[in-house]
């Protein structure tokens, strides 16, 4: 089956060896004429992969894997001496290359976080959760913030205005859809539930409308989840809240969000883990996630274990 595979097209194979259990992610690589387009495979149609083993999964702690539009680069946050610093890797030679780290900020020496990237569809523009060191030293919740991509490099970040990114409430899990509109997370007054999700109308020259309150039944008494909404604005993926591990799914139909359905993923997860940022690729053939083990609300993120980003093939089950 694999020689025949090899002949239809360029692949490289990857045998990694974790907690004893030996995983088989297949990365291929095919030319078509739109372009280079990649496709992942695992060593079983349903079966839940480790990404990229040594290269993104590593001893560190990493979280939150995403594309560009054409699989020809990929972004992820890896904790580095307890700052949270988004990491860049390109695929060349049938490979993906040495990730590189992306200093959103000036100052380097100084602990700050910039985690959960998302990008424009043209690659141009990064959105993502920030805390720049000044905040990160008065303890400040975290922004929304914007990097752009000039000449080939990502420029030092900037925190998006106050409508969007508050001064006193937090603003997370930021989603970028086709049209330039962001989704986000965030508690400020007048939500439903303890973080609620938002979207702000994409004006052009870098504006954004008023957020709006996307209201129930996404957002209720219980909400405080990790968003993904794909780029056509069609489907919503959230993580279950109010304890419950694993995802749920929303379909729009007539301009309005139905109420959240469970994952059928969610019968693959081990329960002693903690399921987050959900993510399809632009493809719309895998959906990647991270899990965590070992978090305390005392010690948060330094209490953690293991972080590590895991993949699935959808079938066709997984949208209805």
């Amino acid at each position: 089956m694999i020689q025949e595979m090899k002949k239809k097209s360029n692949k490289s194979l990857l045998i990694y060896h974790k907690n004893k259990v030996t995983l088989l992610v297949l990365i291929s690589l095919f030319l078509s004429g739109c372009g280079a387009q990649r496709i992942l495979k695992t060593s079983t149609k349903d079966s839940i992969s480790y990404f990229a083993p040594g290269v993104v999964n590593t001893e560190n702690l990493e979280v939150n894997t995403v594309f560009n539009n054409d699989f020809t680069e990929m972004f992820f946050t890896r904790r580095i001496a307890k700052s949270f610093i988004i990491h860049h890797s390109e695929y060349k030679n049938g490979k993906w290359q040495k990730p590189q780290p992306i200093f959103m900020f000036k100052d380097k020496s100084r602990k700050s976080v910039a985690i959960d990237p998302t990008i424009t569809k043209d690659g141009k523009k990064m959105y993502f959760l920030g805390i720049n060191p000044n905040d990160y030293a008065k303890k400040s919740p975290p922004d929304i913030y914007v990097s752009n991509n000039i000449n080939g490099k990502w420029q030092t970040a900037k925190k998006l205005p106050a409508h969007v990114s508050t001064e006193k409430y937090a603003e997370s899990y930021p989603i970028v859809v086709n049209d330039g509109s962001l989704y986000f997370s965030s508690n400020r007054p007048g939500g439903f539930g303890k973080r609620d999700l938002y979207r702000a109308q994409y004006l052009g020259d870098d504006k954004f409308s008023e957020p709006v309150n996307v209201g129930a039944p996404i957002n209720d008494r219980n909400s405080s989840r990790s968003t993904y909404i794909t780029p056509d604005e069609k489907y919503l993926i959230a993580t279950k809240s109010n304890g419950e591990k694993g995802f749920s799914i929303s379909k729009k139909e007539n301009d309005k969000w139905q109420p959240l359905k469970d994952l059928s993923i969610n019968k693959k997860i081990n329960q002693r883990w903690d399921y987050f940022c959900p993510y399809i690729t632009p493809n719309g053939k895998y959906f990647f996630f991270t899990r965590k083990i070992g978090y305390t609300r005392k010690h948060k993120w330094d209490s953690v274990k293991n972080s590590e980003v895991q993949f699935i093939k959808l079938d066709k089950y997984f949208f209805n």
